[in-house]
């Protein structure tokens, strides 16, 4: 598998260690002051896959199967400005704080054909420590909106220029 998880039963068993050394894919911002104050996840989303994953990707165009994603949610410094943002060193704009909470993708066309073949974790939302397991979200969770508006397979690539997909 070309992932680091662990997957049984539809429970995905541990967050893949080290995930936070893979290929970095990026970081979508939808901060709470300029999404009216109700952001469905208000921040930074840190997303990584895993190398392995991402070669085959770049060679085939297609995630292979057991190709795991990671999104750890990060939280911003407080802003001082009603968008959010706040006043540093390098410039006015939004700037990471602390980890809180950990979603993944784990692709397995047979183990979740009713989501397109990805299935979808949720390790909480909040601050660490995480679950240690978690069981695989339902169609209207996650996989819904991914089917909606993914570019590539389930995958946000037009988010992540290393997917080559903007």
């Amino acid at each position: 598998m070309a992932s680091g998880a662990v997957i049984g039963d539809g429970n995905v068993t541990s967050i893949p260690e080290g995930f936070r050394h893979w290929t970095f894919l990026g970081a979508p911002l939808t901060p709470n002051g300029l999404n009216g104050g109700a952001a469905g996840f208000p921040e930074f989303h840190h997303v990584y896959i895993h190398p392995d994953a991402l070669a085959e990707f770049e060679l085939t165009g297609v995630f292979p199967e057991g190709t795991t994603i990671v999104k750890e949610l990060v939280l911003m410094h407080e802003g001082g400005y009603e968008d959010g943002s706040r006043d540093e060193p390098s410039g006015r704009g939004f700037f990471a704080k602390s980890f809180n909470g950990i979603d993944m993708m784990v692709k397995d066309s047979d183990r979740f054909a009713d989501t397109n073949g990805w299935g979808f974790f949720n390790f909480g939302h909040h601050e660490p420590p995480y679950a240690e397991t978690a069981t695989a979200a339902s169609a209207a969770e996650c996989a819904s909106c991914h089917a909606d508006n993914a570019t590539t397979e389930m995958v946000f690539g037009k988010f992540y220029p290393i997917l080559g997909q903007n």
